[in-house]
């Protein structure tokens, strides 16, 4: 059997990795966060990133490592079991192992049982959970109720970005490992082509922002996506959360969705929240983690 053509990527080489994505996921959405991703500032791509391809020239698998923390690796159905997978989770601790990483993580799908398989088989381990979550919007949704007295809803506006990065911060710094500079986060979030302003809410007491909803619109996801929600501590508890995302679930009705998402992770506890709204499971995912020993590292 000829081997692979292994080699890191380039800018021309996104579509591919989309389309390659979109091969393993069947989630538009899911390529579009892969699309974000490759453009994160500390993210090298000649470095940080490697492609196997068959002998047609055809992408079948890559791999990507993000500062040493975190991977990601993908293989198309069709090409399994051929090795390339542990082929390339080898590059990312590698990789992690130069950038002095001592643990290393990555998300995989509950379905992808082959992929799971592999990892326990190198020593990663399940650590947190996260689930996919939607609701139907073909019919008009809940209306919002009243925002709390003194809370003001208006849409996200340009020059909103560096009050919610901080908002966001202050809401999740509890368990964020690494808390994201300003452009890191903006590249993932309000600067992304599919960030969409006119659903995404904010609530206001006064003058200072006390909670958030930032909305995607992926054409070919098919879905309203609610890529953050926060609000902050000292108004947690008032129902300024459930105000703001059933703004987002209207907004997008208006807009044509007839099905709005949202993941949530095992940390966060707000599991029975997005259920309380009327939201259901639709996907879940386990992060897989391995600590890198000492002996392993590179010197």
């Amino acid at each position: 059997m000829t081997e692979p053509t292994i080699r890191p990527a380039t800018a021309a080489d996104v579509p591919a990795i989309l389309a390659l994505v979109d091969a393993c996921t069947g989630d538009g959405l899911d390529a579009d966060g892969v699309a974000a991703d490759l453009g994160r500032p500390a993210l090298d791509l000649a470095r940080d990133t490697l492609l196997g391809h068959d002998p047609s020239g055809a992408l079948v698998a890559w791999g990507w490592v993000h500062l040493g923390r975190r991977a990601r690796v993908d293989v198309h159905p069709d090409h399994r079991g051929r090795g390339l997978g542990t082929r390339l989770l080898g590059f990312t601790e590698a990789r992690a192992r130069e950038l002095g990483s001592q643990r290393l993580g990555q998300n995989v799908p509950d379905a992808n049982h082959a992929a799971a398989a592999l990892l326990r088989g190198h020593g990663y381990e399940p650590l947190a959970t996260s689930w996919l979550l939607e609701i139907a919007t073909a019919a008009e949704p809940v209306p919002p109720d009243q925002p709390p007295g003194g809370v003001a809803i208006r849409p996200f506006r340009p020059g909103d970005g560096p009050a919610v990065h901080r908002l966001i911060g202050d809401a999740f710094g509890e368990w964020q490992k690494r808390p994201r500079p300003y452009d890191e986060w903006a590249r993932l979030t309000v600067e992304r082509p599919t960030f969409a302003p006119a659903v995404s809410p904010l609530a206001f007491h006064g003058d200072d922002l006390v909670g958030a909803v930032l909305s995607l619109d992926v054409p070919r996801a098919g879905d309203g996506y609610v890529d953050e929600v926060a609000v902050r501590a000292d108004h947690r508890s008032r129902g300024i959360a459930r105000v703001l995302l059933r703004h987002a679930f209207h907004a997008f009705h208006e807009h044509g969705r007839r099905t709005c998402v949202l993941w949530t992770h095992s940390d966060t506890e707000a599991l029975a929240f997005y259920q309380r709204l009327g939201m259901t499971v639709r996907d879940t995912s386990t992060h897989y983690s391995r600590a890198l020993s000492a002996a392993e590292f590179v010197r």
